[in-house]
């Protein structure tokens, strides 16, 4: 996830709510401290379906990484990936394609720390983890353990799942992913998803971003037309920009599912 000013990459900060480790809470993990507990349980009770959310935006990752595997990529770059948990990008992509090769990327110590012991403990020689910052992303094309494992002439799925939504506008968002999208050879996918308050009372829109207000990263919801802006320039899979319970679900979605606060979508760069 990503970090302010108020923390640095080589510290804990268990005393500041988190963002990767309030998320950890809301999948039900238990990689979090006290403080991101804390603020977790203010988020949810601003807003219940934080934890519901959290789960469909997993689901929505899951299916989408298949997708794309099914498609002939091999090869995936997760920039703030979060921490461990059951399902990640590298354990879905090497059900269907046993070869596939996965970067992590986040900057939080805490999250690397997991990811690395979940690596060593797989033995697996075709995933890597990178300590970076989106905000840097020439610096994460350049990183030896991207440029080790990727072969970035090749197509390779971007996969940014719930993470732009810590970068507000002054750190030009856009710029960051066309700058990442530029990167990547053609036939490369875009997988992303990002948080919204479409569908939130402006009461509770502000009682939750209050919340991460005082966590390392700010929260910005940003408008279905907004989200659809980080795939300008790239072929838009049906069904298009939707809410994650609603891009090619498995099974009959629950009701309301068309009002989950998460957008989705996967794009083809051409």
């Amino acid at each position: 996830m990503e970090q302010s000013s108020r923390t640095s990459a080589t510290d804990l900060r268990p005393d500041v709510p988190h963002p990767a480790r309030m998320y950890d809470y809301y999948l039900g993990g238990k990689d979090n401290f006290p403080a991101d507990r804390e603020a977790a349980e203010r988020a949810l009770a601003a807003n219940p379906e934080f934890r519901s959310t959290a789960r469909a935006n997993r689901g929505f990752l899951q299916r989408a990484v298949r997708f794309v595997t099914g498609q002939g990529i091999d090869q995936f770059l997760d920039i703030g990936t979060g921490i461990p948990t059951v399902g990640n990008t590298h354990e879905i992509a090497q059900q269907v394609d046993p070869q596939a090769r996965v970067v992590y990327v986040d900057n939080d110590p805490i999250v690397l720390t997991h990811a690395r012991a979940l690596m060593a403990g797989m033995g697996l020689g075709r995933t890597d983890v990178l300590q970076a910052d989106l905000r840097g992303p020439a610096g994460i094309l350049s990183a030896a353990e991207v440029k080790g494992l990727l072969d970035l002439d090749r197509p390779v799925a971007l996969v940014l799942a719930a993470v732009l939504h810590f970068l507000p506008d002054e750190t030009e968002p856009y710029k960051i992913v066309e700058t990442l999208v530029d990167a990547l050879a053609p036939g490369s996918y875009l997988i992303l998803s990002h948080g919204t308050a479409d569908f939130i009372p402006p009461e509770v829109r502000d009682r939750v971003t209050g919340v991460y207000s005082k966590a390392t990263a700010p929260l910005v919801g940003r408008s279905r037309e907004e989200v659809r802006r980080f795939f300008d320039g790239l072929e838009l899979l049906e069904p298009g920009v939707v809410t994650v319970p609603l891009w090619r679900p498995e099974e009959e979605p629950a009701e309301g599912a068309d009002r989950v606060s998460m957008y989705g979508a996967v794009a083809r760069k051409l």
